[in-house]
């Protein structure tokens, strides 16, 4: 797969509308039904997993729906969509519906699943509002809200189907667990095989992930999504990287990533998909890369930078990192003797506390990342990694300084990141 067949065609977008009706309907009723979408939401996932029930098993984030954020995530894009679709002036949410297709083909989805998605919210919308207020004409216009935006998801789900080669929710993968690492931060690096009798595992494009498939004690399948740590251009090995998490006061443990840092070992099966993700270095571009990462964060731009290693790449190249401690920097040594290693490379990384490892390449500063006192080249794409209020910090910093909003490209380790293009 090349990296043009990776996004959303903004032209896609221009062909679709409402009629003048539903338009009418939409623009006087997207105010309420925006109101009570946290009220919506909650039923219409009760609804769909009582109905359902291995969809919360098996393809649902148990732990991001108990604290509701793939919930805002859901409702929020569906509410931008309708937003573009009555008002000239909004954005196209290229973006937005770029990350969800490729999520969805992370996790398999295909065109069946999308009716019992619109079955359940639709129940859901009736029983908040009321038939009073949602007649046949109020359905009928956010109906067809929903198919549109469905199928124009559905069109380009199949089309990155068929650019991986495979038939449409036919991704998952037997695998062998061939090397663990574990590492500071808790963090733990698995790297897989294809399992014996099995086609070998494909290359991937620097920076995509794979989803994770984790049999749990109490039956249920559960996927999470994990950043491929290598730049991908051979066939055979997919290497990533997973952070166990710990509860805190406002949220559980990681349910997938600390059973898979106390389980997995060398010789064990994982089920892992085909790689996906269209936060994906070109590597057919000449012009400079700023690559900015916090935490975790910085395992998709560690693809990148063994991609432009491998090549022998010739670019600009600025890697930009920021951990909490020292101690915690698990891939520090390989992030900045990486980016030492390119012709016109270099890294900077900011630490909260600690000393820096021996190996450790580049400058080091102390504090929170600061791009005030950083030279960042002209014309360069920035890719950015990190959590929420990460991107957002960094974004503000980019926009200071004159960053163009198109040259910039993230991910977040969230569900809610659709919220932020709206």
């Amino acid at each position: 797969m090349s990296t043009s067949d990776l996004y959303l065609d903004e032209k896609e977008l221009d062909s679709i509308g409402l009629t003048p009706e539903h338009e009418e309907i939409i623009k006087a009723t997207l105010p309420l039904v925006g109101s009570k979408i946290n009220e919506i939401t909650p039923i219409f996932y009760s609804r769909m997993f009582e109905a359902h029930p291995e969809l919360i098993a098996d393809t649902f984030n148990r732990g991001n729906q108990k604290q509701g954020a793939q919930q805002r995530a859901l409702a929020a894009s569906v509410a931008t969509f309708a937003t573009m679709l009555v008002d000239p002036e909004a954005p196209a949410p290229v973006n937005l519906l770029s990350r969800i297709g490729h999520k969805h083909v992370s996790l398999g989805i295909t065109k069946d699943q999308y009716q019992i998605v619109h079955d359940n919210l639709f129940a859901a919308i009736v029983e908040v509002l009321g038939e009073d207020v949602v007649t046949p004409d109020v359905a009928a216009a956010w109906d067809s809200v929903y198919w549109l935006m469905a199928d124009v998801l559905t069109d380009f789900e199949y089309d990155l189907y068929r650019s991986a080669r495979v038939e449409p929710g036919d991704v998952f993968r037997a695998t062998t667990v061939v090397d663990r690492r574990d590492l500071p931060g808790d963090i733990v690096h698995f790297t897989v095989r294809a399992a014996e009798g099995s086609a070998d595992l494909p290359g991937h494009l620097p920076g995509q992930y794979v989803s994770v498939g984790a049999r749990l004690p109490d039956g249920a399948r559960q996927l999470r999504q994990y950043s491929l740590v290598r730049g991908g251009s051979a066939a055979g090995e997919l290497s990533f990287a997973v952070k166990r998490i710990r509860a805190t006061e406002s949220a559980p443990e990681g349910e997938v990533s600390n059973w898979l840092g106390e389980n997995v070992q060398v010789g064990d099966s994982l089920e892992v998909t085909l790689p996906s993700g269209d936060l994906v270095l070109d590597t057919q571009a000449t012009n400079p890369v700023v690559l900015i990462s916090a935490g975790i964060g910085v395992t998709p731009m560690l693809g990148m930078l063994d991609s432009l290693a491998a090549s022998g790449s010739a670019r600009t190249v600025v890697a930009l990192h920021a951990d909490d401690s020292a101690e915690v920097d698990a891939f520090g040594a390989a992030r900045t003797g990486y980016a030492a290693g390119l012709a016109e490379g270099s890294a900077i990384t900011w630490y909260g506390t600690g000393t820096p490892d021996a190996e450790l390449q580049g400058e080091v500063r102390e504090g929170l990342m600061d791009l005030s006192a950083v030279e960042l080249p002209e014309g360069a794409s920035v890719y950015i990694c990190g959590s929420n209020g990460f991107l957002q910090f960094i974004r503000t910093q980019l926009d200071e300084r004159g960053v163009a909003a198109a040259d910039v490209h993230y991910e977040l380790f969230a569900p809610n990141d659709w919220l932020l293009d709206a």
